[in-house]
């Protein structure tokens, strides 16, 4: 059953591509936006390498990383090991990063790759639906992060200048909604 996408979803996603395409690459930051500028993600349901589905709507309550990429794709694989230390280091904070690949030889490109890099979050195989959905993904990297209200937070289109500023979003996201302790 197709899904109607919000007009805001898409207006906000077209704004983030043009500003992402006028970006200077080097200084770019996966900067999160405030909540109440803040739109669904689009829920789906894709096959994971085992072929289970997999809804994003049951992740809501964590802060998702979700990357569209590529293993053609030289900057996808760059970012990834960066992927992998969140997932690694934020796993218990409620944190998931989630791969979309967008591979034209499916899984018969994809599982070799995932099995000789030894990824540790789970990848899912998009199609042309999904990227519909997210504003028509057409560069990739696209990654997504997602708050834990299940509202896309940022977006950062093509390579990151580095791990450090995906931490920064991830952390800042983690952090929302927690209960400070009194000030003594």
């Amino acid at each position: 059953m197709p899904v109607s996408l919000p007009r805001a979803l898409v207006v906000v996603t077209l704004a983030y591509l043009l500003a992402a395409c006028n970006a200077n690459r080097e200084n770019a930051k996966s900067s999160v936006k405030p909540a109440d500028h803040r739109f669904p993600a689009p829920d789906f349901t894709l096959k994971d390498a085992d072929g289970k589905p997999v809804h994003l709507s049951d992740y809501k309550g964590n802060v998702v990383l979700l990357d569209f990429w590529a293993t053609t794709c030289g900057p996808c694989r760059l970012e990834i090991p960066w992927f992998e230390n969140l997932q690694r280091t934020r796993k218990d904070r409620g944190f998931e990063a989630i791969g979309v690949s967008m591979d034209e030889g499916g899984w018969e490109d994809v599982k070799p790759y995932l099995q000789r890099m030894n990824v540790n979050y789970r990848i899912l195989m998009g199609d042309d639906t999904v990227s519909r959905n997210y504003g028509g993904v057409e560069a990739i990297p696209t990654t997504f992060l997602i708050d834990k209200r299940g509202k896309i937070a940022a977006v950062h289109i093509g390579v990151n200048s580095g791990p450090g500023n995906f931490e920064d979003s991830v952390d800042t996201l983690v952090r929302e909604g927690e209960v400070k302790p009194p000030a003594r």
